[in-house]
Order: structure tokens, then sequence, then C-alpha cells
């Protein structure tokens, strides 16, 4: 019965502008995540190729040209006096804050700063979809300061182009922060200076015995400075202590007993910890989280904490304490999974909250200490939950998760006592065991990596699943041009 009234209700989606008014508005338009405030104003303009983007560097105007060509293949051209201008401006709100205007002479975005923009970027490209821009005012800046998402490529390694390609679908939706799961059982997917045998024996291997694969050092920073260059943040996790055993294999002097493991290619958790007390294991700690901390652009390293069941409660927080030394000793930030709050973090770290079955206890201890939150609880925003039991890859540990589930939800009121003040964001997980080919992350990502994105952007009260659902079918037309394989839900009347 829920289906058939969406289905009814999708085709009168009105809206309340954000003046405040409470008058009745245009039905909304199709923009994800949707915008703070948009008010519709007079006639628009079509594009046209040859028209003209003025920005204030090449860099920024040539994401309008290479974007509106991917969507519409319109050919933009850069130059002055353009019809669609970009301008930075310091009135504007936050880093992330523009507005945006359209009417029949062409298109302004306005910025605080280049990141601005982009994000303004993003918001003009959804509008020009059908090359018509339409009449519109638009003052925008996000709800929460991290919005991201989490690619697995330790189960299932993905080469650099894969995770471009990612990183771009991510940019559209105003995500900035890509979280790369490096470390796991199955495999070891950075390389460590002085430590070959990570790559050579941890890298070779994954889910179902497959290849493997890593990524060398100027791989890695080739990765960082393409989701820099779209105002994305890389944040590398090396998963410890706890979820090991490729490091395990590929460095005997890890295990207690001397005696390196066979490398792991089954899906199981929860067997493999690093020895406790023993000098190799924080001389490895400090040199792998050295060498990443300075490799990586961003302020964050991950350093896991997950699903540990070998160690007492003193020999996890020992191994977990040491980590986080030697990442604040480089000068990063720490950022761990929920468990990691149970010991003692140091000042600024972020918890990452994911067990919705196994209570919020780990996280009001880690606020106690001052820590603040990202919301990624499994039940909502684990994208590699199948959507239902007929989907062809996933897995259903934390329940089956639709479009509406993904979409349905507010970080602020997800655990007493953790409000939007504490909460540094919202970041979905896309786990990669039943994960094999770049179409399976696209389907599995898509539509709800869109769904989330809106979570983390939109203001709570601008947000309903039926709005959201009218606006965002019209995009896949626009999926449809890339190529993305989605997944066409039936929560959705797709075009």
């Amino acid at each position: 019965m829920r289906v058939v009234w969406r289905r009814l209700l999708l085709g009168l989606v009105i809206s309340v502008t954000s003046c405040g008014s409470g008058t009745p508005a245009e039905p909304q338009l199709s923009l994800v995540p949707y915008p703070a405030s948009v008010t519709r104003q007079g006639e628009g303009f079509t594009l046209a190729s040859g028209d003209v983007v003025t920005a204030p560097d090449a860099t920024i105007g040539g994401f309008v040209v290479s974007g509106v060509l991917a969507d519409t293949g319109v050919e933009l051209a850069l130059g002055a006096g353009g019809r669609i201008k970009l301008d930075l401006d310091a009135a504007q709100a936050g880093p992330e804050g523009y507005e945006l205007t359209a009417d029949e002479n062409g298109a302004r975005i306005s910025a605080a700063t280049v990141e601005g923009l982009f994000r303004g970027v993003q918001t003009l490209r959804q509008l020009a979809r059908d090359r018509t821009v339409p009449g519109v005012r638009i003052s925008d800046r996000p709800r929460f300061r991290w919005r991201g998402a989490m690619l697995d490529v330790a189960r299932h390694f993905r080469p650099v182009e894969d995770v471009k390609r990612f990183i771009d679908l991510m940019a559209a939706y105003k995500l900035n922060v890509l979280h790369l799961h490096l470390t796991d059982d199955q495999g070891w997917r950075v390389a460590i200076p002085g430590r070959p045998e990570l790559t050579e024996v941890g890298g070779s291997t994954e889910v179902g015995g497959g290849p493997g694969g890593f990524y060398t050092v100027e791989q890695y920073m080739d990765i960082a400075a393409y989701a820099g260059l779209r105002f994305i943040t890389v944040v590398p996790e090396i998963d410890l202590p706890g979820h090991t055993n490729a490091a395990l294999a590929s460095l005997p002097e890890l295990n207690c007993d001397g005696v390196a493991p066979e490398p792991y290619t089954g899906i199981k958790v929860g067997f493999s910890a690093l020895c406790p007390g023993k000098p190799e294991t924080e001389r490895f700690l400090t040199k792998v989280l050295t060498e990443v901390a300075l490799r990586t652009v961003g302020p964050y390293v991950h350093i896991g904490g997950d699903e540990v069941e070998k160690l007492s409660d003193a020999e996890y927080a020992q191994i977990v304490e040491q980590a986080a030394h030697a990442v604040t000793a480089n000068r990063k930030q720490v950022v761990a999974w929920q468990e990691a709050g149970k010991t003692a973090l140091p000042p600024g770290s972020l918890v990452q909250y994911w067990q919705t079955n196994g209570g919020p206890e780990d996280v009001e201890r880690a606020v106690a200490q001052g820590a603040r939150v990202i919301m990624s609880p499994a039940s909502k925003v684990y994208l590699d939950m199948k959507y239902d039991d007929t989907t062809r890859i996933g897995q259903t540990w934390a329940g089956t998760t639709e479009i509406d589930d993904a979409y349905d939800w507010d970080p602020a009121t997800l655990i007493d006592g953790v409000g939007e003040d504490r909460i540094e964001g919202v970041e979905m997980a896309l786990w990669t065991e039943t994960v094999v080919t770049l179409d399976d992350v696209e389907h599995l990502a898509f539509p709800r990596l869109p769904a989330v994105a809106e979570v983390a952007w939109t203001p709570q009260g601008e947000r309903s699943f039926d709005a959201f659902a009218a606006r965002l079918a019209p995009i896949a037309t626009v999926w449809d041009r890339w190529g993305v394989d989605y997944h066409r839900s039936p929560r959705i009347t797709w075009p």
C-alpha cells in the first residue's frame, strides 16, 4: 500500500519556498541534493553550443564545460563576457555555500571560495540537463561538513581508473570525502616504502582467490590529487588491530608465534589480530601510519578498530592507542570505527557509528571525551546490503535496504544525546565481498548514493521521500548517458 500511494503522489509533489511565507510554490526542480532555498522567478534560457563560460580560473570553468558536455552533449567554451558567469564573492556563506541565479540572459554562480563555486556547478549541471535552464534563484549551503562515501578496495581491488570514475560520481552529488578502505584480511592495497612484503604477499589476493592488486605510492597520490581537484578529501584507512590477516601473512614477526598464516580469500571477520605487547607491532604501526600520513594531503587517517574478537579490552586499547599516537605524531586527525570509543582518544578524533544493532555505548563514551561522530548506520547506508531478496549481489546481515530506507532517517535523532552539534556528518559505505566489477559498484551505489547525499546536504525540514523520488526520476536520463548500471527501484517511477 505504501508503494501505491507514493506512486500516486509522485506527480503531485509541491514545495514551500524557504523564505518562510508558507505560500505554495511550483513543483520542485529536479535537483539532488535539494538546495536550502529555491525560488522560481521569470524566464530562463536555453543552452547553445558555443555559449561562453567566464570563471575566475580555467580549472573551475573547465568543470562547467566538461560537465555540461557529459550531461547534454552541448559544447561550451571558456572566455570573457560569457553567458554563464562564475565569480568569487566574500559575502557568500561558508566555504561551500553558493548562490545561483538564472534568467533569460544566462546564469551566474557566486561563492566565497572556489569550492563553493564547484558545488554550485553541480547544481547548474542538473538545471541544464535538458538544455533549458529555468529562471531561478538558489541560495545553498550544506547541513553537514562531512559527506562521505567509503569504497572497500581490500576485499576486491579496484584499479585507479575505477576509483576516479567513482570520485566523479560522488562529486556530482556534492559529496566531499572518499574513505578508502585500503587493508583487510583479504588484501593490502597501498605500497609502504621499506615493507615490500605487504604488497608482494598481502596485495596478491582478494575474495574468491582473484589476482588482487595494490596502489603504488604514486598511484595513491594521483587518486588523492584527482579527488582534491573536485574538492573531495581522501581518507585512507589502515584497519587494525583486527582485519589484519593480509599483514600477518606478509610479515611473520607481527604474529605472536612468529609464524605467518596463509593468505585469506574468504569473507569471515573477527579471526585476526595484531600481537599486543610486541615491539614489532608498535614499530609496524609507526612505520605504516607515518608513511601513509606523509602521503595524504587531507587532515585525516582512519585506523579502523572494528570487529576485534581475539583481544581483551586492555590489549585492544593498547594497540589502538599506539596507532592513534602514530597518527597524531604526524599531525593528522584520528578517525576510527565506533568501538574505539572505549579507548583513550586524542583530541579532535572522529568516531564512525555503524553497528545499529550493537548499541551506542561506545559512541557515547567517545562523545564524552570530546570526539565528534560520523553517522554510518549499517541498516541505512551500507550500500553493500541488497535492495531486496532478488538483488543479484550484496549481503543481508543488516537487512535489505531500498532507496526509501536509505533516505528516510535523520542523523540528529539516531542516538539519544548525540544531536546535530556533535555530528560531523554522514558517510555511506560500500563493502566489496560480493562486488567484483565496476558495474557491481555502480549497481549497489545508484540510486542510493544520491539519496544519502541528500540526507547529508539538505536541511531536514526540506526533505521528504515523495518529493525526492519525483526529483530523482528524471535524473536517470543522465545516468543512462553516463553508462551507470543503476537499480531501477520500484519505489521510483522512472522515465
